[in-house]
C-alpha cells in the first residue's frame, strides 16, 4: 500500500469525531474515528453551582467544547448569560459551541487564528492587561488538568474557582473500534494517528499493552506537550501541527511523502 492510501485516526472523544471527519472529508482527507478518551457528564451539581455564580464572574475559562456542552446541559429556565462576563477558550471549536448556544461572540476571548499554537499560553496575552484584582473566575474543565492560566490570573489577583463538569476515562472501545485498534497496531504503515491529547495517548498504551512496539507508527500532534508524549511512548515519526483541519491535511502531505509545504508548527 502506498503512502498516498493512509488513513487519518482521530483519538478525540467521540461528541468532537462528527466535525472532525466531515472537514477532512473536505480536504479529501481520508479518515476514521477511533476515540481515545471517554466523555462522562457528572450529576451536574459542579455545572449548576457554577451557572448561580457566573453573574458575579468576571471570566469563566472553557477548556474544550466539551465543558462548554455540559455546562450548557444544567442551564436553568431563565438563565442567561450575562452581559459583563467574559467567556474564554483556546480553540474555535470551544468558541464555536459557545456561540451555538448562546454567548455574544463580543464577549468570547479565544488566541488569534494564527497563533503559533492553541493553549493557554497563546489565551493569556490576551486576558494579561484586564484589572483582575479580587475578581471571581470560574474555570469550567474535567476532573483536572493544567492550572498554568489559573496561575497566572492568581498572580494578578484573581479569585479562581474551579467546577469538573464532566469526567474522562479510558475508553471501552465497540467492537468496530476495537477492530479498527487491532487493524492499526498489526499495519502501522496504513494509519497516521493524529494525538489532540496527551492523555489520549496514555490511554491508547493501556487498550495496545505495555510490550507493544511503537517504532513503525506515525502521528501527528497538536502541540508540543502531546509531541513529547509521542516520543516518550517510542512512536517512529512524529510531527507537529496546529489543531486546525487544513494544518492537519498539509501535516499528512508531508508524511505522505510530498514536498513540504507552509503549515504551522
Amino acid at each position: 500500500m502506498s503512502d498516498a492510501e493512509l488513513t487519518l485516526l482521530l483519538t478525540r472523544p467521540k461528541q468532537q469525531a462528527g466535525e472532525w471527519l466531515a472537514r477532512m472529508a473536505a480536504l479529501g482527507v481520508q479518515a476514521l474515528s477511533l476515540p481515545l478518551i471517554e466523555i462522562v457528564p457528572t450529576d451536574g451539581q459542579a455545572a449548576k453551582a457554577a451557572w448561580d455564580l457566573l453573574p458575579t464572574a468576571a471570566l469563566a475559562l472553557f477548556v474544550s467544547p466539551n465543558a462548554v456542552s455540559n455546562f450548557f446541559a444544567c442551564q436553568a429556565a431563565g438563565q442567561v448569560w450575562p452581559e459583563q462576563t467574559l467567556a474564554a477558550c483556546v480553540g474555535p471549536g470551544s468558541a464555536r459551541a459557545l456561540v451555538q448556544a448562546g454567548v455574544p461572540a463580543a464577549l468570547i476571548v479565544q488566541p488569534p487564528a494564527d497563533s503559533a499554537s492553541l493553549d493557554s499560553e497563546h489565551l493569556w496575552p490576551l486576558l494579561r492587561e484586564r484589572i483582575w484584582a479580587g475578581r471571581r473566575v470560574l474555570m469550567l474543565r474535567g476532573d483536572g488538568g493544567r492550572e498554568w492560566l489559573a496561575d497566572r490570573l492568581r498572580e494578578q489577583g484573581a479569585l479562581p474557582e474551579f467546577f469538573s463538569v464532566y469526567q474522562r476515562r479510558c475508553p471501552s472501545l465497540m467492537p468496530n473500534e476495537q477492530g479498527l485498534l487491532n487493524e492499526a497496531l498489526a499495519a502501522p504503515e496504513r494509519f497516521v494517528w493524529l494525538f489532540s491529547s496527551a492523555e489520549a495517548i496514555g490511554y491508547l498504551q493501556t487498550l495496545a499493552g505495555l510490550g507493544h512496539d511503537w517504532r513503525h507508527a506515525r502521528c501527528i500532534a497538536t502541540h508540543e506537550r502531546i509531541a513529547a508524549r509521542a516520543v516518550e511512548l517510542g512512536v517512529g515519526h512524529v510531527v507537529l501541527a496546529r489543531p486546525d483541519a487544513r494544518a492537519v491535511a498539509e501535516a499528512l502531505g508531508v508524511m505522505r511523502g510530498r514536498p513540504l509545504q507552509s503549515f504551522s508548527l
